[in-house]
């Protein structure tokens, strides 16, 4: 009977040890994205006065040469409420931030910078 009581307390602490350690949330399933209703999802890390920001967009392209196919785009990256650059890659870095809290916003348009409707804001703090 003892050693039934260390196995589920053992179990307990492992399940306990290996489901609170995730360092971001779980992506849902490819399938789970439609291809019709773009989707936009962020995950940024800060190291020193850099942040190194990696996108998945769904049912938008950033190759121009998929323009037959699917919907080509690119992100404008706007900082303190201030249009800063653009760029049409998955995962980029926003170099030479002071410190402080920024507003960061990546918002997805066309070739012609319509919006698709497709945003995502996120607070980073650039240690002083």
């Amino acid at each position: 009977m003892k050693r039934y009581i260390e196995l589920t307390i053992l179990s307990i602490i492992l399940t306990g040890i290996l489901s609170g350690f995730q360092k971001s949330p779980v992506l849902p399933m490819v399938s789970e994205y439609s291809e019709k209703t773009p989707s936009l999802y962020v995950q940024s890390r800060t190291k020193g006065n850099n942040v190194f920001v990696e996108c998945i967009l769904s049912g938008i392209s950033f190759r121009q040469s998929d323009q037959d196919d699917r919907k080509v785009g690119k992100l404008v990256i706007w900082l303190d409420g201030k249009r800063t650059k653009e760029v049409n890659t998955a995962a980029f870095i926003i170099k030479g931030l002071p410190p402080g809290e920024h507003m960061v916003k990546l918002e997805v348009v066309d070739l012609k910078n319509v919006p698709y409707g497709v945003t995502k804001e996120f607070l980073v703090n650039i240690p002083k």
